[in-house]
């Protein structure tokens, strides 16, 4: 099973590689798959690959539950 936790894209290049942040880690993945993410934008990556765009809103929710989690 995957869990998908959503990143905060912070950088892109022109090769479509961006640096994302994900719980105060940054992390490289490819934007290939989610060419039209822009800087701000949250993506779920999987495999060093963003998979899907979501929304702020529900990034923001996910987040917050993943915390809640790892807090008990």
């Amino acid at each position: 099973m995957c869990l998908g936790i959503p990143g905060k894209v912070l950088e892109i290049d022109k090769d479509l590689i961006a640096i994302v942040e994900i719980g105060g880690i940054k992390n490289t993945v490819s934007l290939q798959i989610v060419p039209e993410a822009k800087v701000g934008d949250y993506v779920v990556s999987h495999a060093g690959f963003a998979i899907k765009m979501v929304d702020e809103k529900e990034a923001l929710e996910t987040l917050a539950l993943v915390e809640e989690i790892e807090n008990g």
